[in-house]
């Protein structure tokens, strides 16, 4: 048994001060806390970040509760709407499922999956995609607006590559958008050229 005076006993008094981060540790080892996304805002960078992350959960998801497509249908990355709702719910899962969460949180996170899963149904339904074709979302031409395209179905044979472009596709706006802002600001003002 030992006692205080021992010369093994730790010296409690050389304990590393908790509040300084070695060299080492500063700057960000582990990832960012879950926080919302808004798509409308990502960058380029950012975007394709988040479209593979959605993508790979979203994968998990219908495959480890068998959901059928329609729930989640393979071409949920071309409607909105399902992004939007796909997306809140892989944050949800993201902070409920965090080691410092509270044990009762995923019994929540399920509690609102089953709310959801009847939203995903009522956006899938609405806007038509199904398992083995898609269509733009329909949308309603209100008075004074120019009449809507045609709606069509298209055979898209393999999801994967459609995705892959999809992102493609996506991230080249996003980067023009930025280069074509870039380009307007004057460099020694920062601000915005007439």
């Amino acid at each position: 048994m030992m006692n205080e005076n021992d010369s093994d006993a730790p010296d409690l008094g050389d304990e590393p001060d908790l509040d300084e981060a070695p060299e080492e540790f500063e700057g960000s080892l582990l990832p960012e806390p879950p926080h919302p996304i808004n798509w409308n805002l990502l960058t380029s960078e950012e975007a394709e970040a988040e479209w593979l992350e959605l993508n790979k959960w979203v994968n998990w998801l219908r495959t480890t509760y068998g959901l059928p497509a329609s729930v989640v249908p393979p071409f949920w990355h071309r409607h909105p709407e399902l992004v939007w709702e796909l997306s809140a719910l892989h944050l949800h899962w993201l902070a409920a499922y965090d080691s410092e969460q509270n044990a009762s949180a995923p019994l929540g996170w399920h509690r609102d999956f089953a709310d959801a899963r009847q939203r995903l149904r009522d956006w899938v339904a609405a806007c038509g995609t199904r398992l083995d074709r898609d269509r733009p979302t329909r949308q309603t031409v209100w008075p004074g607006e120019d009449p809507a395209e045609p709606v069509e179905d298209r055979i898209i044979a393999n999801r994967d590559e459609d995705f892959v472009q999809f992102v493609l596709d996506d991230v080249a706006a996003r980067k023009q958008a930025e280069d074509e802002f870039y380009a307007g600001l004057d460099p020694a003002t920062g601000e915005l050229r007439d």
